[in-house]
């Protein structure tokens, strides 16, 4: 596992597409870099970043800044942001890998990953976020779709090669199902989801037995707003994890648009947390 570095406070930084790849038909890998990455903290994979997108009426990308007393001043022509997760960071080469999940070029993030060529410019803050996204214990349970697999992932290949694990993942489409690199200990089970049903997950959880020799348990949950909040509930009510031992955040919700689900999200991790 990389040794973490600590996080120095700092303003956004402009950073440029110098990769592009499909992991899966709805998985899109972007490769960023540029000057402004350097001194980016090692060890943080899985962790939120904050990504700057143009101004949907200028077309042009101006980034905040942070004054003399650390205050984040905004423009007036203010960026789209949009909260995405650190793949993975390479300080050898400066490189940030970012996977967007792809749903249409209507959206700021999609469009932009969609139609990114080598050069194209976004903005990233951070990273932040809990920490740490999965609490130390003997067992772990990680949960989620495809919005969640560029975290789930992260956390899986960070895993020293003692750790035992159970995943779940749901997916519209198994065609998007990809390999993982994970210790032996570790269990991935993929299924593909109902329609209308968003308990699978938290089926899939409350059909889990715990480990007899484990003797703590934390778990990861992100992903569809309605099967976040059921897999919370199974968690803590028929695992009694508490709050330390659990982090499950809804990443956007079914029948509702991305801009109106944005605002609405921060709420609700309010009430949760």
């Amino acid at each position: 596992m990389t040794q973490r570095q600590p996080i120095k406070p700092s303003g956004p930084r402009r950073v440029y597409c110098v990769a592009k790849r499909y992991i899966t038909q709805n998985l899109l890998r972007i490769t960023v870099s540029g000057e402004e990455l350097l001194g980016f903290p090692d060890g943080y994979h899985g962790a939120h970043i904050k990504l700057f997108f143009a101004n949907r009426e200028s077309g042009t990308l101006e980034l905040p800044v942070r004054d003399k007393t650390g205050k984040i001043k905004w423009p007036d022509n203010k960026p789209i942001t949009r909260a995405y997760t650190v793949r993975a960071y390479r300080s050898h080469s400066n490189e940030l890998d970012i996977d967007f999940v792809v749903h249409g070029e209507s959206s700021p993030a999609s469009g932009w990953a969609v139609n990114a060529k080598v050069g194209s410019e976004i903005g990233v803050a951070g990273p932040g976020g809990p920490d740490p996204l999965l609490a130390k214990a003997d067992w772990h349970i990680l949960a989620g779709d495809l919005t969640a697999v560029p975290a789930i992932s992260a956390l899986v290949e960070g895993f020293e090669s003692h750790v035992t694990a159970k995943v779940f993942i749901e997916l519209d489409s198994l065609e998007d199902k990809h390999f993982i690199s994970a210790p032996s200990g570790v269990e991935i089970h993929w299924f593909e989801r109902k329609k209308g049903d968003s308990t699978q997950l938290a089926k899939a959880i409350a059909n889990t037995a715990i480990p007899n020799n484990a003797t703590s348990m934390s778990a990861f949950i992100a992903g569809e707003n309605s099967a976040v909040l059921a897999c919370r509930k199974q968690l803590i009510q028929d695992f009694g994890l508490s709050k330390k031992q659990l982090y499950a955040i809804p990443y956007w919700r079914r029948g509702q648009d991305e801009e109106t689900y944005h605002e609405q999200r921060h709420v609700i991790m309010d009430e949760v947390y």
